[in-house]
C-alpha cells in the first residue's frame, strides 16, 4: 500500500497494537533481581490486609528515617539491615497516609494500591525510558546527596516526579545501589 489511504490506516493499526498489548503491559511488575523497595517490604511485613491497629501505628505516624529505624529495630520482623533501612526510609518519606484510603484498600485485600511507589518501582519504570538501567543506574555508587544532586542535571530536572518521589528514589538508591555485576541479569548488562 502507498499514498494517503495507507497513512489513514497507521493510527488504526497503532491503536489495535496498543490495545492488544495492554493485558501484557498490565502484568509488568518490578524485577525480582533488584533489592525490594519500601512498598514491597511494607506488604511483606504488614500484609496485604493489615489490621486497623497496624494501620494506626504505621500509616498514621510521621517519623524521621532515624525514628522509623529505631522503631523497626525494636520489633521481631527479622529484616536484613538494608531491608530495614529501606523500609524506614520509605515510611519516613511516605507516611502518614489518609486512613480512609488505606482502610478501603485493606478491606479489598490490596493495600498496594493505596501505597505510593517505592524507589525500585520509580527506577524500573522511569530510568529505562532514557538510558540503560545497568550503566545509568544499577552500577552507580552515590550517597544520598549524590542521588539528590542527580536531579539537578538539565534532563533529570525536567522529569515529571514530585519532590516526594525524588526523595523516595534518592533514599532507596543510596541504600541499595550499586548492585553487584553478577546480581544483574545478563540481558540487562549494557
Amino acid at each position: 500500500m502507498s499514498g494517503p489511504g495507507f497513512l489513514r490506516l497507521v493510527p488504526v493499526v497503532l491503536a489495535v497494537a496498543i490495545v492488544g498489548a495492554l493485558p501484557v503491559l498490565a502484568q509488568v511488575t518490578t524485577p525480582d533481581f533488584m533489592p525490594k523497595g519500601g512498598k514491597t517490604l511494607f506488604i511483606d511485613v504488614f500484609g496485604a490486609t493489615p489490621d486497623a491497629a497496624i494501620l494506626d501505628e504505621v500509616a498514621g505516624d510521621a517519623r524521621s528515617e532515624a525514628g522509623w529505624n529505631e522503631a523497626l529495630a525494636k520489633t521481631d520482623l527479622k529484616l536484613k539491615d538494608k531491608e530495614q533501612r529501606t523500609l524506614a526510609a520509605y515510611l519516613a518519606v511516605n507516611m502518614p497516609l489518609p486512613r480512609d484510603t488505606l482502610d478501603t484498600a485493606a478491606k479489598a485485600g490490596d493495600i498496594a494500591s493505596a501505597l505510593p511507589a517505592d524507589g525500585r518501582e520509580l527506577a524500573w519504570f522511569g530510568c529505562q525510558s532514557c538510558h540503560s538501567l545497568f550503566a545509568g543506574y544499577l552500577t552507580q555508587d552515590r550517597d544520598l546527596q549524590g542521588w539528590e544532586n542527580m536531579f539537578q542535571s538539565p534532563f533529570h530536572r525536567e522529569l515529571k516526579m514530585t519532590p516526594q518521589e525524588r526523595d523516595e528514589f534518592s533514599r532507596y538508591s543510596a541504600i541499595n545501589m550499586p548492585m553487584k555485576f553478577d546480581d544483574v541479569p545478563e540481558e540487562l548488562r549494557f
